[in-house]
């Protein structure tokens, strides 16, 4: 399996800490030298390791914001 490469771009927040010490955090990353995105997943501390998340274009972000400001919570 190839190296993935990442270059946290900027650290926008964290959501969340599991009980086990990984945060799921909100950044901006550039995933193996391509453009940055933004990347909503898990990470051990000192982002030495990840789990499974997804990334988001700017537009898809913007549109994933309407909708949530859109729900009845």
């Amino acid at each position: 399996m190839a190296e993935i490469k990442y270059d946290i771009i900027e650290k926008i927040g964290i959501l969340s800490e599991s009980n086990k010490g990984w945060f799921k955090e909100l950044n901006l990353i550039s995933w193996n030298n391509r453009e940055a995105k933004y990347d909503l997943r898990d990470w051990a501390p000192e982002n030495e390791k990840m789990g499974k998340g997804i990334t988001l274009t700017k537009d898809e972000l913007r549109q994933l914001r309407d909708l949530l400001n859109n729900m009845d919570l």
